[in-house]
């Protein structure tokens, strides 16, 4: 994770407000200190969602119609729930033999089928002072970690570039925005020579427990070439107050891509209109704009001159890794989703993107976020992204989050899973640390409390996975069945606005199919959004419905904020603030308002004391929830640490994150279900897994009062048992 570079992200794209959630005020602490989960206890998925072999058979491919699929079955797509392995000596840094193979254990048995390791090359050089001299103690624990990811099934995604010093000696800022080296990968051969021998000697050295280079393993699935290496965004990132907001060393590639266009200072002049007295396209003094956010002709060329750059510059990063051996899939610029950054991508074999709801800009003092629902948006992180991928392409949310401590981020656990499962979402990975820690207490700085990008140390979001494993990976979200492409015809698309991104009028299309970007030469008789985007979703939906391609049933309505995906299964209400998902295996609910009950099918939430997230999901392999005896119920609320300040009545703005324990927020809510049985219980289930005795049980109607305050602490899980009748 950048911090610089999401600043500039959230400034930009995120900025909508919503009313402060009601409910219990009451906090009470977390009791478990190991988190490791308990083989065949209800949250193990591993049953049910096994990893198989990884092996020459079983390599991820881009197999049918994009999907990623394995190399001998390209034709049957599979979906990769992610595990983002983050870890920096502030988190305890890359685990001992030992703790490798009891993390690698858990996010199998958590659900988890691939791995993203971000900022590996900021770990191998920490505190090094020699261009490559990696720390062998690093290296060591990385191969491990490596190696008993694969034993357990378990994928790579690994970037050639992630801190932008590199592999160069003698920094101690190797996390921090302060180096140059992603903008001068795209100009500098130096910088280019530095990028391959650092692919050289990290992913062509053979690993000793494996006995292969990672980048000849099937394990490896993906590179990312460089992580958030735009021209655009990393400018954004490093300009400073009273500086120019483009590097000078843009300068000269710019002018000569001009000469190579233009010709002549007049033929220039007249496309753009003006130009000042000492730019002359003969001498190459002509300028970079000086301001990013003034829109203009020049704005409009520094673009397609960006856009041309970037393709170049991933063709030759490509060409490389291929030269070096590896057969895997490819990817480069995933984040920032706009006109131009789109043309970046056009090329990839895959494309991969990062985003978030209520960004947050760091730990310190100060640190502020805005407080608001991602449902009260319309999921607009979510709609961002899905408009950003190209179809027939596999897409890799590559980074996403609802983060810490925003009161709503119940919300991410059925937000970003469902509609990622109903876009057809190749692979999912929730940012953080690391999604799981073995145990509460561990000594290090970023493990003393919650923090914003440490999802692993959070029930909120350790729910929301949970529940992302079954929605997602298991598939009880179904894709949608239409396809709603965007029409792009290339650099004529582009405008004087260089933030200029897929309005929001016509991304809500993603909140009832499949959307993502197309070739406008491609287009033969479909229904889609074209060039100009003058057109909104009202006009595509009611072409859609007059041409049958949606249910006329259909609830969805624009103007009311109403919006059901084509599959029936998913429907959002902006303005009561609830998303509700009603599936075979699944039925749920996130509200932060509950002014009447919610009736999902088998579920009823009755009423509740506040808002929150409830879902049910069957855990009998092949039972719907109709039939199913063992159900996994999940209720999460909100979290904070021990003595948590905060400089406003809004909570927005930090003054110290506290320590732990974590604190649940205390709920209830009141459950119905559209079932009988001879009996049934409900079990409190600890979040290590272990099941605890029952709290409610009864006979005939299945109808209870669920309070998150159990007796053995408090907690996100229970279980719900059936017996039948005779």
């Amino acid at each position: 994770m950048n911090i610089g570079s999401l600043l500039a992200a959230a400034t930009l794209f995120f900025g909508c407000s919503a009313p402060p959630a009601s409910g219990s005020d009451q906090w009470v602490p977390v009791r478990e200190v190991s988190l490791e989960v308990r083989a065949g206890s209800p949250l193990d998925f591993s049953s049910f969602l096994p990893n198989g072999p990884i092996d020459a058979e079983h390599r991820l491919v881009a197999g049918t119609h994009g999907r990623l699929g394995f190399a001998s079955s390209p034709e049957t797509p599979v979906r990769m729930l992610c595990a983002s392995l983050a870890w920096s000596p502030a988190s305890g840094g890359f685990p001992d033999h030992d703790d490798a193979d009891r993390y690698a254990r858990q996010l199998a048995l958590h659900g988890y089928n691939i791995a993203r390791l971000h900022f590996v090359d900021a770990s191998l050089m920490f505190g090094r002072q020699a261009d490559f001299d990696f720390d062998p103690q690093t290296l060591d624990r990385i191969h491990y970690l490596l190696s008993a990811l694969k034993r357990n099934g378990i994928y790579w995604i690994i970037e050639g570039l992630s801190s932008p010093r590199g592999a160069y000696g003698g920094y101690d800022d190797r996390w921090e925005a302060n180096g140059n080296l992603k903008l001068a990968l795209h100009l500098d051969e130096k910088a280019f020579q530095h990028w391959r021998t650092l692919q050289e000697t990290f992913l062509s050295r053979v690993n000793p427990y494996t006995g292969v280079a990672p980048i000849r393993d099937d394990a490896l699935a993906l590179v990312i070439l460089a992580n958030e290496n735009g021209i655009e965004f990393d400018s954004v990132v490093h300009e400073r107050a009273g500086e120019p907001s483009y590097d000078a060393r843009l300068a000269a590639p710019f002018n000569n891509w001009l000469a190579k266009r233009y010709r002549s200072t007049e033929m220039l002049m007249k496309s753009w209109g003006d130009l000042d007295d000492d730019e002359r396209l003969e001498r190459g003094s002509v300028k970079l704009p000086a301001e990013r956010y003034s829109d203009s002709p020049r704005m409009r060329d520094v673009q397609a001159f960006f856009a041309e750059i970037e393709r170049a510059s991933a063709e030759r990063l490509t060409e490389a890794l291929r030269d070096l051996g590896y057969k895997g899939l490819i990817s480069t610029y995933n984040n920032w989703p706009t006109m131009q950054t789109a043309l970046s991508r056009s090329d990839l074999e895959a494309v991969t993107m990062n985003t978030y709801h209520d960004w947050v800009g760091g730990y310190s003092p100060g640190s502020a976020l805005l407080q608001v629902s991602s449902i009260a948006d319309g999921a607009n992180y979510m709609r961002m992204i899905a408009a950003a991928r190209w179809l027939e392409k596999p897409f890799i949310v590559s980074e996403y989050d609802h983060l810490f401590w925003n009161r709503y981020r119940y919300e991410g656990g059925l937000v970003m899973p469902a509609y990622a499962a109903l876009q057809g979402f190749d692979v999912l990975c929730r940012h953080g640390h690391g999604p799981i820690v073995l145990s509460y207490g561990e000594p290090y700085p970023h493990k003393n409390a919650m923090l914003p990008y440490a999802i692993a140390l959070d029930p909120v979001a350790r729910a929301g996975e949970t529940l992302a494993a079954l929605l997602y990976r298991r598939g009880d979200v179904a894709i949608s069945g239409i396809t709603i492409p965007f029409a792009v015809r290339g650099e004529e698309d582009l405008g004087e606005d260089m933030q200029a991104r897929e309005p929001e009028r016509l991304t809500d299309l993603a909140l009832v199919g499949r959307i993502g970007l197309q070739h406008a030469d491609l287009f033969d008789g479909e229904i889609g959004v074209m060039q100009p985007r003058v057109q909104d979703s009202e006009d595509v939906l009611a072409t859609l419905r007059e041409g049958g391609v949606i249910d006329p049933e259909n609830r969805t309505d624009v103007a009311r904020g109403f919006y059901q995906s084509d599959t029936g299964e998913i429907l959002l209400d902006r303005h009561a603030g609830q998303l509700r998902v009603l599936t075979r295996s699944t039925e749920a609910a996130a509200f932060s308002s509950l002014r009447q009950p919610i009736d999902l099918g088998v579920l009823r939430i009755e009423q509740t004391d506040g808002d929150g997230l409830v879902a049910l999901s069957t855990l009998d392999v092949g039972a719907p929830l109709s039939q199913s005896r063992r159900m996994l119920l999940i209720f999460a609320t909100d979290a904070q640490n021990t003595g948590m300040v905060f400089r406003d009545s809004e909570e927005r703005i930090i003054e110290d994150f506290g320590s732990l324990p974590v604190l649940i927020r205390k709920n209830y809510a009141d459950l119905t279900l559209s079932r009988t049985a001879a009996t049934w219980r409900i079990s409190p289930i600890g979040l290590d897994g272990t099941v605890y005795p029952p709290v409610e049980s009864g006979t005939g109607s299945v109808s209870f009062r669920l309070s998150n305050d159990t007796a053995y602490g408090p907690t996100t899980y229970f279980l719900l048992e059936l017996e039948e009748h005779g």
